[in-house]
């Protein structure tokens, strides 16, 4: 079991993720990319990077628009784990 985050890791956390929010016991991140296969191909890209880290995010595909949403469901709660991915989230996202 890994240790879920205190409200003020929470807070810490996200001064560093500005894109991200806090929902219910949560972070979500909301990107738009140019095409569709843009971000088709964006999502395969944080598919690889959620298999090493063997933590995965939900993925919401509304055309361009995708809805990332990171929790550690296995341990009630946000983790590092979610921190993490959500910085290798940022991190892949293309230039403008």
């Amino acid at each position: 079991m890994t240790e879920l985050l205190s409200d003020s890791d929470i807070d810490a956390a996200l001064t560093g993720l500005p894109e991200w929010s806090l929902v219910d016991k949560s972070i979500t991140r909301t990107v738009e990319l140019p095409t569709f296969p843009a971000a088709i191909e964006f999502v395969s890209r944080i598919a690889v990077a959620a298999e090493s880290a063997d933590h995965h995010p939900d993925i919401d595909i509304r055309w361009r628009k995708l809805t990332f949403t990171l929790s550690t469901h296995s341990d009630g709660g946000l983790t590092q784990k979610d921190v993490r991915l959500a910085h290798e989230i940022d991190s892949l996202l293309p230039d403008d």
